[in-house]
């Protein structure tokens, strides 16, 4: 493809039928702070390919990688063992270099791949319908919020103190353009959920209460009361799943009674790869179908009666009227979800459980040994495979100490939470497989050096 850039006499056409004066007039929705208006200093504008390669390597030794200390970060990215041959069969050409199928009937393959990943989603949220995927936890959040307008015909959502603050964040943008409503509150370091306070909060204005399973302290609740109160009120129950694992061992929130299902996927068959690109899941109620974005395969037979997949059902404002659309999610991680269902095919469902007794007996195991040391507080009655202390001192700090010790040794609530002081000594701790006894040793030591 021919490079043609545009002439100034293009540019000022654009501007004048669009009604900008400028073309930084474009950006003017991003905050002024965040905004460069000029050279990153100490970044050459210009340098040959192997300077380049040197620099940004050197750029890359400075992160401290996930495989190579004791880890223990969690809060919506997990690091699980990724089986090889996950990584072998989705770089096979026909899927690495698969994108969405506009003919989508001619991509057999792909659409086969995406009818089984619903599936495997659907059994696993416990729901009776998946799409074929969103881009990720946060995303597919606020999609449910946008679908539980459409069906209630509400607007008002109210989030769980639980709930990612990070999704919060997401779901918060969005609602500027819809006019939703979103009641939220911040969790306490308390071993008790917010549930009764959602129960309470639930009126006739309710489209929906969300919900996190387990949530950002590593809590378990019971949704089914919940459930029922959203149902009393015509509202809906929205369900975030954001560690999948967990779903192994735990009862899943659609045999629960929520309405919509949705989560991060990355911890099945997603490497951790500093922040993305993950995989969004998205399930619900059969009798909601048609009102959930994305898009979903099918299964039929053509005209000499053979096995076939379709694409079912497509909402995104890319294939139908922009007006009738559900979403303008313009594509699904395509490649994340067939590396999601490569994994879960390789475990199987007997896999799956095993795997989550053994996140939940290392996690039970961690901490037990942290919470006899002098000062730190386990704050959990109930987990899956985090857990959250409060520690004697400031965590976010502490965490930074123990990063210099080698050791990553979780998330600060500080860090999820700035300018929260009542979170400020909070600390979630994530356990997963990967987990040696020598990187428990190391993260006890760490721990107590750093809350002396």
């Amino acid at each position: 493809m021919r490079y043609l850039p545009l002439s100034d006499a293009d540019r000022s056409a654009m501007l004048d039928k669009i009604g900008a004066a400028a073309v930084d007039d474009l950006f003017c929705d991003v905050p002024e702070g965040l905004l460069r208006k000029a050279p990153i200093e100490g970044l050459p504008l210009h340098a040959g390919e192997m300077a380049v390669e040197r620099d940004l390597t050197a750029l890359a030794r400075k992160n401290m990688v996930a495989g190579e200390v004791p880890f223990f970060l969690g809060c919506g990215a997990y690091k699980h063992h990724v089986p090889a041959t996950v990584d072998h069969i989705i770089q096979r050409g026909e899927f690495l270099t698969a994108y969405t199928p506009y003919q989508p009937e001619i991509a057999q393959g792909t659409l086969q791949v995406l009818f089984e990943f619903q599936t495997q989603v659907a059994r696993l949220l416990g729901c009776e319908v998946a799409n074929a995927s969103m881009y990720d936890g946060s995303t597919a959040c606020w999609e449910a919020i946008g679908m539980a307008r459409r069906i209630s015909r509400k607007s008002k959502a109210i989030l769980s103190s639980g709930l990612h603050p990070h999704y919060v964040s997401v779901c918060r943008t969005m609602a500027k353009f819809t006019g939703d409503t979103l009641e939220t509150a911040l969790p306490a370091l308390e071993a008790v959920t917010d549930a009764q306070r959602l129960i309470d909060a639930i009126d006739g204005e309710t489209s929906c209460v969300v919900v996190q399973y387990p949530d950002i302290l590593g809590r378990v609740t019971d949704l089914q009361p919940i459930a029922d109160a959203c149902h009393a009120s015509g509202a809906l129950l929205v369900a975030v799943v954001t560690e999948p694992v967990a779903l192994g061992a735990l009862k899943s929130p659609g045999e629960m009674g929520a309405d919509i299902v949705v989560g991060e996927g990355q911890s099945i068959g997603v490497g951790l790869q500093f922040g993305g690109p993950y995989v969004g899941l998205f399930a619900t109620r059969e009798k909601y179908v048609r009102q959930m974005p994305g898009r979903l395969a099918g299964e039929t037979v053509d005209a000499e009666g053979k096995r076939g997949f379709v694409l079912t059902l497509s909402t995104r404002e890319q294939h139908i009227r922009r007006e009738k659309a559900t979403s303008n999610i313009c594509t699904n991680s395509g490649l994340c979800a067939l590396a999601f269902s490569i994994h879960m095919t390789l475990l199987g469902e007997k896999g799956l459980t095993r795997l989550a007794q053994v996140n939940h007996a290392r996690a039970c195991a961690v901490a037990d040994r942290l919470s006899e040391i002098p000062g730190v507080r386990l704050i959990n009655d109930s987990f899956f495979n985090e857990f959250a202390l409060e520690l004697p001192v400031e965590a976010r700090p502490a965490v930074h100490a123990m990063v210099e010790k080698g050791v990553l040794g979780g998330v600060s609530l500080g860090r999820l939470f700035p300018g929260e002081p009542q979170l400020a000594n909070g600390l979630v701790v994530a356990v997963t497989e990967m987990v040696s006894d020598s990187d428990i040793d190391a993260l006890e030591a760490a721990l107590k050096e750093v809350c002396q």
